[in-house]
């Protein structure tokens, strides 16, 4: 049971109170008794603006589910969702104003990772992330292949190390071309008066292509130990060293080639995190405290080994000039909040409620922060002093203002400038989508980023247009023209508002970790489409991601796109299924993957609190899951059940035989409890249900709050049965 303390018009957990008191404040800047008191007034004035936005959802949903039900005829669509304010009007030409934006947001593009914040480890590895070794991103992947005796096996195969160094010096001649010659045909590297001398194996000398993208080197000069270059302002680190396993069978002594890879990480409150009381957020805000403060550690078990990861320093090198050149060696962190639905029981109000959790995330994480921006940590995250908060899941113009008015807020309660906060504005919701140009016009001074989510977007698609009809099949949505009409005007409302050069436009995740060849042709595809950031699921993934931005100079595609292009009237086209006459096989086909996909997820987040995992799929394929996908797919499936393509016979048969299969997928786990062994005890299994058969009305289709009470139900078990 959670113990209060009375705080002025607050009852506030007794440990989120002494993690606030004793951990937060000291050295903030910010007095206890002024903070409780501006913290207690900001909850009561915001909380009823936002159960107000709520119910303005809810209401909106209710009118277009009642113009579905008496109209066939698309035509007057339009019409209705602007006569009903779901459609805002145009807005006027704008530019946005953002200022102190630092470079790997405003000037680099680069990978992204997003990682659950509540895991020390992955928080670190993640915020390490900045730099990752190319040899060992190919090695470990399939990008090699085990062809012609490459196989990796349990010690270093030299057939596929050479095949790893083929890839990467083919890497080098394309991103750093030479005047002649190959880097695969390099026996020495060294710096002659600020320039590289390269000597080729015929001893011919020659240098780079283009001089300026050589930066800098370490070591000495006739003898570096690294080589710093940079192309398309992502740094490359050619590392030399002729004693090391590797590179003393190199005929240039490299031993690996280093690429600066996650420029941007996002610590995530969110969706990859299963936070649902005080015990929960105090574990999330004290992970961000010692990112901010940069002394965070985690120590783990390897083998027989005790392992500590702590953040890593940064990278200091000669410059081409004789000067020092110093290079952030960790990513640049963005903070996601939770959006503006769920409440939480650490901190209730005067009447005893639960207080809006996105409220609550927006003054502790900002708090948190202040320590970064008055420089009393160990390293720099923000080098022209904001702080980078992602807001998702907001639903059109009038929601992104309120998030810009808790921002301001925030900022008098803590003490800091106006606009200090940013805001990346996440383009998963429909409503967000079509009026996206309004969306970032609210925001216009603090605007830092904007990204699409398949996912989410899919899932609100789906809910939003529930009495519409049946939905195409899942697999289908990738193509279908409200979708890749999304993406593209993604990209052109955020050019058009002036987003080069000062904020992120992003594109979303690459959910498939263990294939990574297949990721190396397909998302290359984000950078072409003028993407200048996209998600990927680990620091592997995102230096070989990090390639594509060798190869695609997003600042010269996103100078070709044309921004008067409108595709409103394209994301309106609605996934409903032109036929519904699937066989059998296939309606089963589709229950069964997505009812496995739920089961093996939502186990995992009400049972043992992992938001955010490597979840094997139907086919025994590992998906990086979090509640956008069971979104989409207990969504999809509410679906096909309010419009008859299955029964509830049948979805109820499709679960329980896919429990088995989840049961079976996670027999070697010994702290995991099948769920088939008792279907009406297994608390995973009734969630699941529940998010399938209570789906048509869950609000915009969101999981949370199923999801967050069921958790509470296993948390309060297990503690009984401890």
């Amino acid at each position: 049971m959670t113990n209060y303390v009375q705080v002025g018009n607050l009852q506030v957990a007794e440990q989120l109170a002494d993690f606030i008191n004793n951990r937060v404040l000291p050295e903030s800047g910010v007095e206890q008794e002024s903070f409780w008191a501006g913290f207690d007034q900001l909850i009561h004035e915001l909380a009823p603006e936002n159960k107000a936005l709520l119910a303005r959802r809810e209401e909106l949903q209710t009118q277009i589910n009642e113009w579905h039900k008496e109209n066939l005829n698309f035509d007057q669509y339009k019409a209705f969702l602007q006569e009903i304010g779901y459609l805002e009007p145009k807005v006027e030409d704008y530019k946005v104003e953002t200022e102190n934006v630092d470079d790997e947001i405003a000037l680099q593009a680069g990978p992204q990772l997003v990682v659950p914040v509540n895991n020390a480890r992955y928080a670190i590895n993640a915020a390490n992330a900045r730099w990752g070794s190319l040899y060992d991103a190919l090695y470990g992947t399939d990008v090699i292949s085990d062809e012609d005796g490459a196989a990796a096996g349990k010690g270093y195969n030299p057939t596929r190390g050479n095949k790893v160094i083929a890839y990467a010096k083919d890497f080098l001649n394309k991103a750093a071309a030479l005047q002649q010659g190959s880097h695969a045909d390099v026996t020495s590297y060294v710096i002659v008066d600020g320039a590289l001398e390269v000597t080729l194996a015929d001893g011919t000398k020659t240098t780079l292509a283009q001089g300026e993208k050589l930066v800098g080197y370490q070591g000495n000069a006739s003898a570096p130990t690294a080589v710093l270059l940079v192309n398309n302002d992502l740094h490359i680190e050619i590392q030399i060293d002729r004693t090391h396993p590797i590179g003393k069978e190199d005929t240039a002594g490299v031993k690996d080639v280093y690429l600066e890879s996650a420029v941007t990480t996002i610590m995530d409150c969110e969706d990859s995190v299963a936070a649902v009381d005080a015990e929960d957020k105090v574990e999330v805000y004290s992970n961000w405290l010692g990112l901010m403060k940069g002394d965070l550690s985690a120590t783990f078990e390897k083998g027989s080994k005790t392992m500590t990861r702590t953040l890593n320093p940064n990278r200091v090198y000669t410059g081409v000039n004789g000067e020092a050149v110093t290079l952030n060696g960790r990513s640049l962190m963005f903070v996601r909040n939770v959006g503006h639905l769920m409440t939480n029981p650490a901190i209730l109000d005067n009447d005893g409620n639960e207080v809006p959790e996105g409220i609550m995330d927006g003054v502790i994480t900002s708090l948190i922060a202040k320590h970064e921006v008055l420089g009393s940590g160990q390293h720099k995250n923000s080098q022209k002093g904001s702080v980078y908060i992602v807001k998702p899941k907001m639903h059109g113009p009038t929601e992104v203002a309120f998030a810009n008015k808790l921002f301001a807020k925030v900022e008098d309660l803590i003490g800091l400038e106006r606009f200090t906060l940013k805001i990346g504005v996440m383009d998963e919701e429909r409503r967000t989508s079509l009026n996206l140009k309004a969306c970032i016009k609210e925001v216009k001074n603090r605007v830092v980023f904007i990204n699409t989510g398949f996912l989410d977007r899919t899932g609100d698609e789906i809910h939003t247009s529930m009495e519409a009809g049946a939905m195409i099949r899942k697999g289908e949505m990738k193509v279908s023209p409200w979708l890749t009409s999304y993406e593209k005007s993604n990209v052109i409302v955020g050019l058009n508002a002036g987003l080069q050069g000062r904020a992120q436009i992003g594109k979303g995740m690459w959910a498939m970790p263990d294939l990574m060849a297949e990721m190396i042709k397909q998302k290359i595809g984000h950078p072409q489409a003028g993407a200048n950031t996209a998600w990927v699921p680990s620091p592997t993934a995102a230096t070989l991601h990090a390639t594509h931005y060798h190869e695609v100079n997003v600042k010269d595609v996103q100078k070709g796109i044309a921004t008067s292009e409108d595709l409103q009237d394209a994301i309106l086209q609605i996934p409903v299924a032109p036929s519904t006459d699937w066989s059998p096989e296939e309606i089963q086909q589709e229950l069964d993957n997505n009812a496995q996909g739920i089961l093996g997820y939502v186990v995992r987040w009400v049972e043992h609190g992992v938001g955010c995992s490597k979840v094997p799929d139907i086919n025994n394929i590992g998906l990086m899951e979090d509640r956008a996908t069971l979104r989409i797919s207990s969504q999809h499936v509410a679906n096909w059940l309010h419009h008859g393509i299955c029964t509830t016979a049948q979805v109820e048969e499709t679960l329980k035989r896919m429990a088995k299969v989840v049961d079976e997928q996670n027999a070697d786990d010994a702290a995991y409890s099948p769920m088939s062994a008792n279907y009406e005890e297994s608390v995973a299994f009734q969630a699941a249900s529940d998010l399938v058969f209570k789906g048509y009305d869950q609000p915009s289709g969101y999981t949370e709050p199923i999801l967050h009470k069921k958790r509470i139900e296993a948390k309060a078990q297990q503690k009984v049965n401890a």
